[in-house]
């Protein structure tokens, strides 16, 4: 102990002494919070919360065709891996949030030292931080500073700073201690946000510049690890030039640190942002009709699941994978060609009431033509979210109700060249809105009830209403294929078969053509089909009566509650939504098996792990026989000089090498418009209306099905044939092609003979004089 004597003892021992004390204290200290003595310090995440951290994942939609549709989320986060990131992103966040992360052990004196001394210099701006990502990864990991953990001291200003900075370093050196480098980085940039409602490297990626995060060059990574600093102040959308400047700052960092040369620093800290924005929300992006309606049944689903199983896997937060059946390039090609033909058609609709100086809410006057709708304004506005808002409000007292709603207010309205700021009062909204064309299109695949692609509406953010699911309306016409199909199963007609265009009447019932009177003409099945006359369902109603086509409409897909005892649903006036009519007439182009529709085909945990699968389900309803010749009859329509689809030949020039079966459907005072067109590989259903029943065409040139929805199912099938992965060749899902005539079938396309096929044979349509059958 010779280095203890001299003038010197008595201050080595104090310093020893002194020593003792603080690093004893220390330990005592880290002791009581690692503990958590008397409650004072509060609790830490245990082991088990170290070795499976926690975070809220954003569970992702997935198409059939591998891209990402959208995601259901409270933070909007998707993880990805190390290999995943692109070097930009790993050299620019060393360099700027921890230049000596490979070296430390989550903690690290010298940052902490650099940062006092930058704060004593007045340069913190450029020093980087003084936590390393490892203390930052425990802040946003564990959520250190929250009520969760804390402790009897935790109210206090800066003791509660002091502990949790102290559980921060705790908490890093355990997590350097169970994961690598790469893991804990990693996980830091799945966790940190980048502001825009972007949480993680991915979806932040995604929503600055559209990109992968494995895509991302320097300046794009250089910005956005620019932005962790403080995601408000350097937001690239609000304020560029101080995220310019920051963006340039990190790849300053990057020179400094031997990531990034002088040379290359100059050259790309000229460059422009270069933001390609797109916020991800369920108002924007593809299918959101669609992923609307998936939302729900996932709903019901994960109920079920997690009661069955044990579980509790949430929508929001679990990271789900969802894998579903809808093509994003024909979703894409639907979306273009309702949006196409919607603008046409809406300008049509315009001019056309201009000219008739008129509002388009129209009724039947008393000498036949059309006079404004007296009531519908009232109608409209007690539908209208907008008074259930006021009828909360105020109750019963309609006066201040409908003073309210003629108040004048700034709000931003939709119209076809974007949306627009204006001055209106919510009635004048509600009748604004109101003249707007509606349309719901859905596309299936008739093979296995695939849903490829949904359309429900032409604009989300304002008009929630979905057309294709929660819509449903008189099918018109387009109902007529079940009673064909009934009566040709029945054996009470041939689709060779004549009968004559003449006034039929059921009962007091006696209908009339759409051209007003009956040509008296004999015509086969495929004829009356194709001109859509009228007289010719009737008198198949009159043979087959409403119970059998009921029976045959709801075996082949419709679902719909239908009356039973009404006659006149052959000709479409019950009410069905075009999603069951899409399913009902895949049954047709399927060999008569119904498949129901799908989807979605597997359902993933967040690590892969497979939580359900669901296989097509299918069973044969009609003979593929009969299918066949339905088909047969409905081609008319397409290939016929007199067939209501024949512009899909002459126009689209659809038929070329390809067979289509179609039919469309015109309702009474055209307020709704069908077409339904069928080939061999695909069925897709199309409804335009108004919101209303008393908004529409007043004339049939313009409000019939076949030019109010039969040109967006031309536009989309234009779309598909031009994709040459969806129809470029031979082996492509949904080609141009011809249906399959079943094995054995001796069909006379001529209508010359009497034999159907070998399997049913031609029989006499049965006369009856009972009348039972009808009712």
């Amino acid at each position: 102990m010779a280095f203890l004597k001299g003038k010197y003892r008595k201050s080595i021992i104090l310093f020893w002494q002194l020593a003792s004390v603080v690093i004893g204290g220390a330990v005592l200290y880290i002791s009581a919070v690692y503990f958590n003595f008397f409650w004072l310090f509060g609790g830490m995440p245990d082991l088990k919360a170290i070795e499976n951290p926690e975070s809220q994942v954003a569970s992702e939609i997935l198409s059939a065709d591998g891209q990402t549709l959208s995601k259901y989320f409270i933070e909007n986060r998707t993880p990805v891996e190390f290999d995943q990131l692109s070097p930009n992103i790993v050299k620019a966040l060393i360099a700027t949030e921890d230049a000596r992360f490979v070296k430390h052990s989550g903690i690290d004196p010298r940052s902490m030292f650099r940062v006092l001394k930058g704060v004593a210099s007045s340069e913190q701006g450029t020093t980087g931080g003084g936590s390393t990502l490892t203390q930052q990864l425990a802040k946003n990991l564990f959520q250190t500073r929250s009520d969760k953990y804390k402790g009897a001291l935790g109210d206090l200003p800066l003791i509660k700073t002091v502990i949790a900075k102290t559980k921060e370093w705790i908490l890093s050196v355990r997590l350097e201690r169970n994961y690598t480098k790469q893991e804990i980085m990693t996980m830091y940039l799945n966790t940190v946000s980048f502001g825009n409602n972007a949480d993680g490297i991915k979806t932040a990626s995604r929503t600055y510049f559209r990109k992968e995060p494995w895509n991302l060059n320097l300046t794009e990574a250089a910005l956005l690890v620019g932005m962790l600093q403080n995601p408000s102040r350097y937001n690239p959308r609000v304020f560029k030039e101080r995220a310019l400047e920051r963006r340039n700052v990190v790849m300053g960092q990057m020179v400094k640190y031997g990531f990034l040369t002088q040379e290359a620093f100059y050259v790309n800290k000229l460059k422009p942002l270069g933001l390609n924005f797109n916020i991800e929300n369920h108002n924007t992006g593809p299918a959101p009709y669609f992923r609307e309606v998936l939302r729900d049944w996932m709903k019901t689903w994960l109920a079920q699941y997690n009661q069955e199983n044990g579980t509790e896997y949430d929508l929001y937060t679990d990271g789900l994978r969802i894998y579903t059946t809808i093509d994003s390039r024909m979703q894409d090609y639907a979306e273009q060609a309702a949006e196409q033909h919607m603008k046409d058609q809406q300008a049509k609709f315009f001019n056309h009431f201009k000219e008739l100086k008129m509002n388009p809410w129209v009724v039947k006057g008393t000498n036949g033509g059309y006079v404004p709708d007296p009531n519908f304004e009232r109608r409209a506005v007690k539908r209208s979210w907008r008074y259930r808002e006021l009828k909360r409000s105020f109750g019963d007292d309609e006066e201040k109700i409908w003073a309210e709603l003629r108040k004048p207010i700034k709000m931003k309205v939709f119209s076809w060249r974007g949306d627009r700021d204006t001055i209106m009062s919510p009635l004048d909204s509600i009748k604004y809105y109101n003249k707007f064309l509606r349309i719901g299109m859905v596309s299936m695949d008739p093979r296995n009830g695939d849903v490829k692609a949904w359309v429900g509406g032409i604009n989300y953010k304002h008009f929630k209403y979905d057309q294709v699911y929660q819509g449903k309306r008189q099918p018109g016409s387009t109902f007529k294929p079940f009673v064909y199909c009934s009566a040709i199963d029945g054996n009470y007609v041939t689709p060779c078969e004549t009968i004559m265009d003449h006034q039929v009447c059921i009962g007091d019932w006696c209908p009339r053509n759409s051209t007003g009177s009956f040509s008296g003409q004999m015509l086969t099945l495929r004829q009356a089909l194709a001109k859509s006359v009228n007289s010719i369902s009737a008198y198949l109603m009159s043979r087959v009566g409403p119970k059998k086509v009921v029976e045959y409409a709801h075996k082949l897909g419709i679902t719909s509650p239908l009356p039973e005892n009404d006659v006149t649903i052959c000709l479409g006036t019950p009410d069905v939504s075009v999603y069951e009519m899409v399913n009902a007439y895949c049954t047709f182009a399927n060999s008569g098996k119904h498949v129901d529709p799908r989807f979605v085909t597997r359902i993933e945990d967040k690590d892969g792990r497979l939580l359900a699968e669901f296989p097509p389900n299918e069973k044969e309803v009609i003979s593929p026989s009969i299918a066949y010749q339905m088909l047969f009859v409905m081609r008319g329509a397409v290939e016929d000089p007199w067939g209501t689809a024949q512009r899909l030949r002459t126009q689209y020039k659809l038929a070329d090498n390809n067979e289509i079966a179609a039919k469309t459907g015109t309702t009474s005072d055209y307020t709704d418009g069908w077409f339904m067109g069928v080939t061999p590989n695909l069925v897709t259903g199309v409804w335009v209306g108004g919101e209303d029943n008393h908004v529409h065409f007043t004339s049939m040139a313009l409000g019939q099905g076949a030019r109010i929805a039969m040109p967006a199912w031309g536009l989309y099938m234009q779309k598909v044939y031009a994709d040459p992965d969806l129809a470029g060749n031979d082996r492509s899902p949904y080609r141009r092609d011809r249906f399959n005539k079943p094995d054995g079938m001796d069909v006379n396309i001529g209508c010359g003979g009497v034999k159907i096929d070998t399997i049913n044979t031609y029989l006499r349509p049965k006369v009856t004089d009972d009348e039972s059958i009808l009712f």
